[in-house]
């Protein structure tokens, strides 16, 4: 976990904005947001390397962020838990994410999906999807 500067007035998704299968994901989660309570920025956007500076753009093209209004940092598998506990439809994923032990397990999956999912999703005609 990162503790950042900034605290952000709602919980703020950083993602890869330029991925398809990370827009994918964010369309899936605000969905999700029933209460409005996520803030979703891409990488991209020039605010977040100011109000976020703690995070580095390898971490960030790595796996997707959650920063809490205390400023705590949170990639990843572990950014997937806390998403789990805070968003009600996904309650029911929170029960197995949170078997103790298991995180490892979840970070490992996390990666390799991460690793590859612009076969997953397929590479953008543009090129604007490679991975740095």
């Amino acid at each position: 976990m990162i503790i950042t500067r900034h605290h952000p007035t709602r919980d703020t998704v950083l993602y890869d904005g330029k991925c398809r299968f990370c827009r994918s994901q964010i369309a899936l989660l605000r969905s999700f947001d029933l209460s409005g309570s996520l803030a979703f920025t891409s990488l991209h956007d020039p605010s977040v390397a100011c109000e976020f500076p703690e995070i580095s753009l390898e971490e960030l093209h790595r796996q997707m962020y959650v920063v809490d209004l205390e400023g705590q940092a949170r990639g990843g598998a572990d950014a997937v838990r806390y998403l789990s506990r805070r968003l009600v439809l996904l309650w029911p994923l929170a029960l197995l994410l949170h078997i103790p032990g298991t995180l490892p397990i979840w970070q490992r999956l996390y990666a390799f999906i991460a690793r590859h999912r612009l076969k997953i999703a397929g590479s953008c005609s543009d090129g604007t999807c490679r991975l740095p």
